[in-house]
């Protein structure tokens, strides 16, 4: 404050209407940062599950870097490319999708969870077989099988 003061008019008193005033400069600052770091904290969030803590990112759709992550169970059999198709699908529609095939599928899920993926697709031998697939939310794992037809 007293170096801006000595830089600008040297003055740290101003007369007004007769009085001496101290002169007080507020300059206040907003960075997203903090804003950023808020949304972060508010959807940061731990399960424990068979003694092994698990984070969870519950971020909004309207947020999260990625609405649905496509995972095939293998990668052979036809699985791979069925999931492609699916994947393409949603990504034409102007959804946010990954594509992932590494791993087990339980840590496919995890990796989805600690990033903020909300709903995970995965495509089985039953997917080629009844053309639908397991669609997977983060917030409550509620699993349930839904037509391919009903997204493409």
């Amino acid at each position: 404050m007293s170096r801006h003061l000595k830089e600008s008019t040297g003055k740290e008193t101003i007369n007004i209407d007769g009085r001496e005033v101290k002169i007080k400069v507020v300059e206040p600052a907003f960075g997203l940062d903090r804003l950023f770091l808020a949304v972060l904290n508010d959807a940061y969030s731990e399960l424990v599950e068979d003694g092994e803590t698990k984070t969870i990112m519950k971020l909004n759709d309207k947020i999260s870097p990625v609405q649905y992550c496509i995972f095939p169970l293998m990668k052979k059999d036809g699985l791979p490319e069925k999931a492609l198709e699916i994947f393409n699908a949603l990504k034409v529609r102007g959804f946010k999708v990954e594509y992932d095939d590494a791993g087990s599928i339980g840590k496919r899920y995890a990796r989805a969870d600690e990033v903020g993926i909300s709903y995970c697709i995965t495509i089985d031998y039953d997917s080629l077989e009844k053309n639908d697939f397991t669609i997977r939310y983060r917030d409550s794992r509620e699993q349930k099988r839904i037509k391919i037809q009903e997204i493409i």
